[in-house]
């Protein structure tokens, strides 16, 4: 038996069962796995291994997540409540951050884990509408906030203070950092696994805030194919090392339009651009999303994709991403992530890694 849990392994960590405390039952009927990252949507797939390994004595597998805390590259003081902060940029704006970051957060919900998201996107907060809670107040008790919750995942926006969704923030940078250390540290989190922040578009003060004053256990980069995103999305990634936050991956939306009377494919901005870029800086490829008409319809009516139709082939590819996110920020922290090069020198220096999710 304990030759057949070491010879098993996870998809995603690369930890085998044993490595990971699987235990079987005095009877061995049941055997039970703890996944350290959100999960639970490769349950199928495990039993598929473990009915090949044991063949007809195969124990059911009972498959639960207790989402570890990963440490930072650099200790910062944390957030109360929230075991693990993942930031999700774009650089580049209109490549679809905020609707990937909204389904990010409500597929790391279905794979197990307690999500909040923090709408750091001041001048343009989009997560109280994309949640459907953009006329919920929220409630105040001294100095602490309440989030309001939208689809079981807990929302702190701007938006939800303001009288208008469309009365506009004319602030300068100081009112900015103010509302955002508000947003940051007032918030009172429930028990969050994740959180999951949608910065603006940019390299700016928000990032620069965010990186230096809380804990970051890593970031996702969202860009089109297209060429002048891609150009921004590596300035991010250069940011990123330099303030020394782990790139989680990359993320590729829009890859591609499918007509849907006809079914023809067209690759309207590019195909793949991202996917080589990650090749290219040595990081992680999260997955493509393609162009569809109802991500955009769904998430404007207050019910994203992931919610809206949870067995849909979307909502899986969220999925995959949101275990692959959950998976690496652990491997981050194990210093096996691969280093983002700042140079074409350094690209072809001889330090190549091998990254798993690319071959």
């Amino acid at each position: 038996m304990d030759d057949v849990l070491t010879r098993l392994h996870d998809p995603y960590l690369g930890d085998s069962f044993a490595a990971l405390g699987a235990t079987l039952d005095d009877e061995g009927k049941m055997l039970k796995l703890t996944l350290p990252y959100a999960g639970k949507g490769v349950a199928s797939a495990l039993q598929a291994a473990i009915n090949e390994a044991w063949g007809e004595q195969a124990p059911t597998l009972a498959l639960d997540v207790d989402i570890a805390t990963v440490p930072p590259a650099v200790p910062k003081p944390p957030i109360e409540g929230v075991k693990n902060i993942i930031l999700v940029t774009s650089a580049k704006g209109g490549v679809g951050k905020s609707t990937v970051a909204a389904n990010l957060a409500l597929a790391l919900a279905a794979e197990g884990a307690r999500v909040g998201v923090l709408d750091a996107d001041l001048y343009g907060p989009s997560q109280a509408k994309m949640f459907g809670v953009e006329d919920q107040r929220p409630e105040v008790a001294g100095d602490r906030i309440k989030p309001v919750i939208g689809h079981g995942v807990q929302v702190a926006s701007i938006a939800n203070h303001l009288n208008r969704e469309d009365a506009p923030l004319i602030w300068r940078g100081a009112q900015l950092h103010s509302a955002l250390q508000t947003l940051l540290r007032q918030t009172q989190w429930d028990n969050v696994d994740y959180l999951i922040i949608d910065t603006p578009p940019g390299t700016g003060d928000v990032h620069l805030t965010l990186t230096q004053q809380i804990p970051i256990a890593g970031a996702v980069v969202v860009s089109t194919p297209q060429e002048i995103a891609l150009l921004d999305a590596k300035k991010g990634l250069k940011m990123f090392k330099q303030l020394r936050v782990p790139v989680l991956g990359v993320i590729e939306n829009m890859n591609m339009f499918i007509c849907p009377k006809c079914g023809h494919e067209e690759h309207i901005f590019g195909h793949d651009g991202a996917q080589l870029m990650s090749l290219q800086y040595l990081v992680n490829f999260l997955g493509s999303l393609p162009l569809d008409r109802r991500i955009q319809a769904e998430t404007d009516a207050g019910k994203p994709t992931v919610v809206a139709e949870p067995d849909s082939r979307i909502a899986e590819l969220f999925r995959e991403m949101a275990r692959k996110v959950g998976a690496a920020a652990i491997l981050a922290s194990r210093e096996r992530e691969a280093v983002v090069p700042q140079t074409e020198a350094d690209l072809h220096g001889g330090q190549v890694k091998e990254i798993k999710w690319n071959l």
